[in-house]
């Protein structure tokens, strides 16, 4: 498949260079990226899931490991092989379905009917139990008793008829297969480039009369949040902490802004300060790990604590394609990102602190940059997903819904 090779390569140059950030632009593009891979993958006539749950596997390891904090890309790859495992546990239990009822009702042979036994329960849990593993149309037929199988013709027409046939029904279940898969890939690209609007209806159930909203840089989600607010005439106040050191707080308070919200940026270090004054915490996540807790952008973690000493709601927005079935402390996850010094310091003012007496000049002044914060799960109040608002407790459930637990791992291959 030269051309999805060509497609991956170009995907985990773009991640490894991060010319696509963000978990809504890595997800779409992971997305799509995964459904040529199915489109243009060949299945053989058995082990059909199989092989393409190894060949999503395979795309999905470089990919993870090209940006292991985008965590977004492993969530739809982890999406996707769950959409395949249901998929060919859907057609498996259609096709038995089918054979049941040839048996149990073939009208031309009425009289062999009473001679031949319906499909027995064992037969039919043997086969949901090869679904697991990958079933084929083969793999099913060995688990039914030879008294339940159609009788061969012992004609040589009706043995080509029947190869025939087999053949046919083959081709049409790998393209059921396919087709079902693209379908919900379809349907998930789809989930992620509405989750924004499904999250702001649920605005006015949230934000009421003259209260004052606080976040903290700039989310997407949040943005769109207050917007939605806005629009159905509540009348409220949005504190925006700046986020140093990149300070996206500024922008996202000149958007307000020119939505017509009342809009007042104060730095990082007054939010303890101005807490007392807030009705509501509104923010935005990286990510939404297992157990509840949030990989958010830095300084979210001391808002939290702010929010949790004077009694104030913690609220996290946040698109269902950023929750992560791993938990903080698999190994595969990387809570942080350090960015470039630059940040902070100008190249003059960090050459200033260098130590040339020394041989290579090695610094007497470090910079650390992180990324990301970690916030608990005890400090947050309510998750509000495109699928409604949640508790911490519950996501766990959320994330059984959409991931499979073979899945929950997918290993990054070696960068060394």
């Amino acid at each position: 498949m030269p051309d999805v090779q060509a497609l991956v390569g170009d995907f985990v140059l773009k991640l490894k260079r991060r010319k696509v950030e963000g978990s809504h632009a890595s997800a779409r593009q992971t997305a799509e990226l995964l459904r040529s891979v199915v489109s243009q993958q060949r299945l053989p006539h058995a082990g059909q899931a199989a092989v393409l749950i190894d060949a999503v596997r395979a795309v999905g390891e470089q990919l993870i490991a090209a940006n292991p904090v985008e965590l977004a890309v492993g969530n739809i790859v982890r999406r996707v092989l769950h959409i395949i495992r249901e998929e060919d546990l859907s057609s498996t239990t259609t096709a038995m379905e089918g054979l049941g009822l040839s048996v149990d009702s073939d009208d031309d042979n009425a009289g062999e009917h009473e001679d031949r036994p319906a499909l027995s329960a064992a037969a039919v849990a043997a086969a949901a139990r090869s679904a697991l593993r990958a079933p084929s149309l083969h793999t099913l037929l060995e688990d039914i008793p030879e008294s339940a199988a159609v009788p061969h013709s012992s004609s040589s027409g009706g043995d080509s008829e029947g190869k025939s046939k087999s053949a046919a029904d083959k081709s049409l279940k790998s393209r059921k297969l396919k087709h079902g898969v693209i379908e919900a890939i379809n349907e998930l690209i789809q989930d992620i480039d509405t989750c924004h609007e499904q999250i702001s209806e649920q605005a006015v159930e949230h934000i009421h009369q003259n209260e004052v909203i606080l976040t903290l840089g700039r989310s997407r989600t949040v943005k769109k949040f207050l917007c939605a607010a806005k629009e159905k005439k509540r009348s409220f106040r949005v504190f925006v902490a700046e986020g140093a050191p990149r300070y996206q707080g500024h922008v996202l308070a000149k958007e307000l802004v020119t939505k017509g919200l009342q809009t007042t940026i104060i730095t990082d270090s007054a939010v303890f300060a101005m807490i007392s004054r807030v009705n509501m915490v509104i923010v935005g996540a990286h990510a939404i790990m297992a157990n509840g807790g949030v990989i958010a952008p830095v300084g979210l973690n001391m808002v939290a604590l702010a929010a949790r000493r004077h009694a104030v709601p913690f609220v996290v927005v946040a698109g269902s394609h950023k929750l992560c079935p791993l938990y903080p402390h698999n190994p595969e996850v990387l809570l942080n990102d350090l960015r470039s010094p630059a940040d902070l310091l100008d190249f003059d003012e960090f050459s200033d602190c260098m130590d040339f007496a020394s041989r290579g000049g090695s610094p007497l002044l470090h910079v650390v940059n992180p990324t990301f914060d970690y916030v608990p799960p005890n400090l947050v109040s309510l998750f509000i997903t495109d699928t409604g608002g949640h508790n911490p407790s519950y996501m766990y459930r959320l994330i059984a819904d959409y991931y499979s637990a073979d899945d929950f791992v997918v290993k990054r291959r070696s960068t060394s």
